[in-house]
């Protein structure tokens, strides 16, 4: 069975039925509507009850919109709100089309960016109201989430926004610019090395480097390491995981940082390390031989080159997937086990 689109358009009456028959295309969302409404009506879900609907459909979508008064959006999801890192997406568009509401999860939920996209199908006016946005600072746990980027201790984005909506210094360490491409946020971000991190204080994080693990800090790993992963027949799951786990602690490596995972095609009926790159993904990369034997990796076995075809699998696979001159961390070799980590550039570097 295919799985629910991302986006709901929840209809209420007949114009707003129509205006949200209209935007369903460009959101690529699943139309639903009362049955008396929705009878007839090619492409749109009906329901009985708004309530029981709402209980239904509600952990289903990751954005849910309202074409209705803002009422009754706040009364329908209201019973089933826990908290921002986990509720999806609520916007709120009323009947003519004039104003976009950004109403639950506007950061890291994205409702923030739902409602600027119905703003720019509809011509209406986004409202967004989070304080960070009205403040134009950089809401921190918004931009992790458009990058993709991995999140801890999320709940530290209620202080590090006290912060700077106070005009209160934050310190944050993102060497790279990965997360705030250089927005200092006016002076209030202060880069801050480390060594010289204050643990109580409010703070942002973002590297591939672990570190930052104290209670007012807030964390965004991006998805930049680039693991090549290499291995004997018959080595399982534990065994490769405990290696990159050693590896990655040996030098100082943020495991959620892991964007991309690689090795030889070989490898794709292996069980272990097919186990293993899916755990650690997101993304898993089976090279062709010909492919890994082309990439001049340091590393080279002539074992491996008989028994696979190429010198290099994990540094060469490392290399591919990162487009990276040479390697983080060299081949490191375990019980049965080999991996290799890139790191993919800065874009625009």
């Amino acid at each position: 069975m295919a799985s629910p689109p991302e986006t709901a358009i929840h209809a209420l009456s007949a114009q707003g039925l129509d205006l949200a028959l209209r935007i369903a295309p460009d959101l690529d969302a699943r139309v639903y509507a009362p049955a008396r409404l929705a009878a007839g009506r090619e492409g749109v879900a009906p329901f009985a009850g708004l309530a029981a609907h709402m209980a239904r459909v509600f952990r289903q979508h990751r954005r849910h919109v309202f074409v209705a008064a803002t009422g009754i959006a706040v009364r329908a999801v209201a019973p089933h709100l826990q908290d921002k890192a986990r509720d999806p997406a609520v916007a709120v568009l009323d009947l003519a089309g004039r104003f976009a509401v950004s109403l639950v999860s506007g950061h890291v939920g994205g409702a923030n960016e739902l409602a600027r996209e119905l703003a720019r199908l509809t011509g209406a006016t986004a409202v967004i109201t989070t304080g960070t946005d009205a403040a134009c600072l950089p809401g921190v746990d918004e931009l992790a989430a458009a990058k993709g980027m991995a999140v801890e201790n999320a709940r530290a984005v209620k202080a590090v926004s006290a912060a700077l909506l106070e005009g209160r210094p934050v310190q944050c360490y993102d060497p790279e610019g990965r997360l705030l491409c250089g927005d200092d946020a006016g002076g209030l971000l202060v880069a801050t090395a480390p060594a010289h991190w204050a643990p109580d204080a409010p703070g942002v994080w973002c590297h591939w480097q672990a570190g930052g693990a104290y209670p007012g800090t807030f964390r965004a790993y991006p998805r930049c390491l680039c693991l090549g992963l290499g291995s004997r027949r018959g080595v399982g799951e534990r065994e490769i995981l405990a290696h990159v786990a050693h590896v990655f602690a040996q030098h100082g490596l943020a495991r959620q940082s892991i964007g991309r995972v690689g090795t030889a095609v070989i490898k794709r009926e292996d069980p272990g390390i097919c186990a293993a790159a899916a755990a650690l993904g997101p993304e898993v990369v089976f090279f062709e031989v010909e492919a890994l034997a082309a990439v001049e990796a340091a590393g080279q076995s002539e074992t491996v080159k008989r028994r696979v075809g190429s010198g290099s699998v994990c540094e060469a696979a490392a290399l591919l997937l990162s487009g990276a001159p040479a390697p983080l961390v060299d081949k490191v070799k375990g019980e049965g086990v080999t991996c290799a980590v890139a790191l993919l550039p800065v874009k625009g570097e």
